[in-house]
């Protein structure tokens, strides 16, 4: 065997490496972490890379776009830090802690593809045996804005910044690393603790945050927020800002990183801008008044009925609803708050599910806009169906004395409704519910059984629109007793009530990547609800639950990743924690047409910032069509 010792346990993991698949058997231990590493372009998950170690750029970006002209578009709330890593205060735009216009990161994923990601500040990257570490190697030529190299030194003191100083959210999806350290000229390793479940997206999370540079920031408080731009390296940089108004980014002329393959292309805007509104109606208003120039509708009411002005009838203005492969998941589900003692009992959390008419809902306030939302893992093959299958049956037996019942018996979708009033067999079993769990009318008011006290709930909401889809929901509590109130604060300090738990009812948006493990244990995880400033709004703490998500974590092929979210799914479901409300189908674009693009609809996301390019004929066409209308 030319030497190769037989060995009898032995553990194989394959890495999708380039255009074919690399095969490498060893044993734990057998190899020193990042020992004599074989790099590759990019690494996928579950499928082959689409794109071979010779590609120029992506196919949804144009290599020959023109580097000129601006974008603008909205934000809503405010910002007042631009210190992404930390917990405190809300983040301006393009600062974000992955993704952003002022950064670099080691990877960057394909937004045409399921799971791939490719090197951006990493020229190449290779995954260890077992998953027993992650290497990188830096491309030789990154720097800072201020000309300073970028460094291995910078990628161990982002991840050490992480560590102390890193957000719930950040120090969740992180908490596999045991250990970081440099190795050659540009080369640095991460060791994966052995105590943990097998987490084969581990790669792609580590490689998307963005990398922060170490000689700023020693002269600087990380820990705390800033309102001074930090020193980036990334395409643009912040050259001007009003608090709570608006970001303006000018593209970096000699940017270190414009032509490498995930960059061609992209990035041809001379200037971003983003401007913010607290009040919606006015953001639509001024988007029709050529104020800024595109962002995605999240209105369904205004979908239906504020694009019907001059300038959409004339051809300038584009509304257009853009089929994506994206995880839809949830449109903002109404959820409960299960540190509250009354919505504890799951007889109560179903009780409320029936008051809510989705059907009613729809048409009346969201003009037949969505599909019924059933699933977090809605139009996507995660999602559940029908019931379950023999791998879904094995992660869920072991629980099925902690879980509904009907996550074995029945798939979930919204009570039946004529989509007029709420049937008055659904309020009979709603009223049978509540009795069941020592809730009963009395004079007119819902009351404990034992204590008199009356049953109320006080809900928040991001937005007038996040209260106002609660409508058949509160009439029907109404109904029967039940006091409601609702409030929409500024959105600061609707985050600040949310991450605390100040709330009864809420509503949070559920749109999964495709690769959700993580995400999933900060949302629904047990850990999480006990976090300070965590994303577990819910306050979930449900072993079932926790052991699917590491089964979510640990799968390596598609057929496992699969039977574990639906087995999830039904559980999340059926435990009513939410009341699911709607799901979109598709990407509600609205734009001044303006731009030139390359259409693909095969992608995760509209990248109208990063990968349209300014179209001087249309815009001089919009800018006169303008002014005649309003002659």
């Amino acid at each position: 065997m030319n030497g190769v010792k037989l060995l009898s346990i032995v553990s194989c993991i394959r890495l999708l490496l380039g255009s074919g698949v690399v095969l490498v058997c060893l044993t734990a231990g057998a190899q020193e972490p990042c020992s004599n590493p074989v790099y590759a372009h990019g690494i996928s998950h579950l499928l082959p890379l689409k794109y071979p170690g010779d590609f120029t750029h992506f196919e949804y970006t144009n290599p020959d776009a023109p580097k000129e002209g601006e974008i603008r578009t909205a934000q809503l709330g405010t910002f007042d830090n631009y210190n992404s890593i930390i917990e405190k205060g809300r983040i301006g735009a393009g600062f974000e802690t992955q993704g952003a216009l002022v950064y670099d990161r080691l990877l960057e994923p394909a937004i045409d593809e399921p799971v791939s990601y490719y090197g951006r500040l990493a020229q190449g990257v290779v995954v260890g045996p077992e998953l027993a570490w992650i290497a990188f190697k830096l491309r030789g030529n990154a720097v800072w804005h201020d000309g300073e190299p970028i460094t291995v030194d910078d990628v161990l003191f982002t991840y050490e910044m992480f560590e102390k100083h890193g957000s719930v959210a950040i120090k969740t999806a992180l908490a596999g690393i045991d250990r970081v350290f440099s190795f050659g000229d540009r080369e640095v390793c991460f060791v994966i603790r052995q105590d943990i479940q097998l987490n084969p997206t581990l790669p792609f999370t580590i490689g998307s945050f963005n990398i922060l540079p170490e000689h700023y920031w020693s002269d600087h408080d990380i820990s705390k927020t800033t309102i001074v731009p930090p020193l980036g390296s990334g395409p643009y940089r912040l050259v001007q800002a009003e608090i709570g108004r608006n970001l303006v980014y000018e593209r970096v002329d000699d940017y270190w990183g414009q032509n490498i393959p995930v960059n061609k292309g992209r990035f041809n805007f001379d200037f971003v801008k983003f401007d913010y509104f607290k009040d919606e109606t006015v953001m639509i208003e001024a988007h029709k008044s050529h104020v800024y120039d595109v962002r995605e509708e999240g209105v369904s009411k205004d979908w239906a009925t504020q694009y019907g002005f001059p300038a959409v009838k004339a051809g300038l203005f584009k509304r257009d609803l853009r089929p994506l492969s994206r995880v839809e998941g949830l449109w903002w589900p109404i959820i409960w708050n299960l540190d509250r003692p009354k919505l504890r009992d799951i007889r109560v959390r179903e009780a409320l599910w029936l008051m809510f008419n989705f059907d009613w809902t729809n048409r009346v306030l969201f003009h037949d806009f969505y599909k019924p939302g059933v699933s977090i893992f809605q139009n996507s093959p995660m999602a559940h169906h029908g019931l379950p299958n023999e791998k879904e049956l094995a992660l869920l037996e072991p629980w099925r004395d902690q879980v509904p019942a009907r996550v074995f018996t029945d798939e979930f979708r919204h009570p039946n409704s004529s989509g007029q009033v709420t049937r008055r067999e659904i309020l009979k079993r709603a009223l049978a519910l509540f009795e069941a769990a020592g809730w009963e009318v009395q004079d007119g008011i819902m009351r404990n059984v034992e204590t008199g006290m009356p049953f109320t709930l006080d809900f928040i909401g991001v937005s007038y629109y996040s209260l106002r889809q609660n409508l058949s929901l509160f009439q029907n509590l109404e109904a029967i007793g039940i006091a409601t109130t609702g409030y929409s604060p500024e959105v600061s300090n609707w985050l600040h009530r949310s991450r605390t738990g100040k709330f009864d009812g809420n509503s949070m948006r559920y749109g999964p990547s495709k690769t959700p493990g993580l995400q999933l244990r900060n949302w629904f995880g047990s850990a999480a609800a006990d976090e300070d400033y965590g994303q577990n709004w819910i306050r979930i703490r449900n072993p079932a639950i926790d052991s699917l998500i590491d089964s979510i974590i640990a799968a390596d092929t598609a057929e496992d990743l699969y039977a574990a979210t639906r087995a999830l799914d039904r559980v999340i479901m059926w435990n009513f924690y939410l009341i699911p409300v709607g799901s979109q189908p598709g990407f509600r674009l609205v734009h001044w047409d303006k731009f030139g693009e390359v259409r693909n609809d095969n992608l995760d996301r509209v990248p109208f910032i990063d990968a349209w390019w300014w179209d001087e004929e249309k815009a001089q066409r919009v800018i006169d069509g303008i002014v005649e209308l309003n002659q």
